[in-house]
């Protein structure tokens, strides 16, 4: 797998206007599918930062921009996807399927490894200091929690529309309570609230 040393990595001295940033959403959940995000950037965007650091009616404005300012692609692997073949191979998949779209660019991942697939640069953090992948951030997790919404309305029990399908107490408690629905990602080992053993 290839990685970046951080702290030999000087952004500065690197032009990331012509790069196709990648960022994911969705590794954690234990519900729903995983989505992954590259951007091309045809101008600059006031406002992009991680996802994580707006709020959902600001990551709602950028992600309309970004889609008018830039070439983009997004790609969704389900919850039965990740069961059958692994997280790993999910994310590796992606990262393939984004670099086939956009032949020919350059790529930045955020994090710190590109999952075994090749010449694609890789930077911690870089959802806070490369545009385009600031933007892939916010494209790739709007999309998803679009979906999540939708999801929460064929699956009531679980309200997927208020934790995305993290692994909260109430999700917990839901799963406990009406056992897994199709978009859970049944791999993920959880404990149940009610129960000190595992639900595999």
């Amino acid at each position: 797998m290839k990685q970046n040393n951080p702290s030999l990595f000087d952004i500065k001295s690197i032009d990331y206007s012509k790069y196709c940033g990648i960022d994911e959403a969705g590794r954690g959940p234990i519900a729903g599918p995983l989505v992954v995000a590259g951007v091309k950037l045809f101008k600059n965007i006031d406002g992009l930062k991680d996802s994580k650091k707006l709020t959902a009616k600001k990551r709602e404005e950028l992600y309309k921009i970004i889609k008018e300012s830039s070439k983009y692609y997004i790609y969704e692997i389900s919850a039965q996807k990740i069961d059958e073949i692994g997280l790993s191979k999910a994310i590796k998949e992606a990262l393939k399927a984004i670099k086939e779209h956009f032949k020919g660019s350059k790529f930045i991942f955020d994090g710190n490894s590109s999952f075994g697939v090749d010449n694609i640069e890789t930077l911690i953090k870089a959802d806070s200091k490369v545009e385009s992948v600031k933007a892939a951030s916010i494209l790739a997790k709007v999309y998803r929690d679009k979906l999540m919404i939708k999801f929460a309305k064929v699956y009531p029990n679980y309200n997927f529309d208020k934790h995305k399908g993290y692994c909260t107490k109430a999700h917990l408690e839901a799963i406990a309570k009406y056992g897994y629905c199709e978009i859970h990602r049944k791999s993920f080992k959880i404990n149940l609230p009610s129960t000190s053993h595992s639900l595999i």
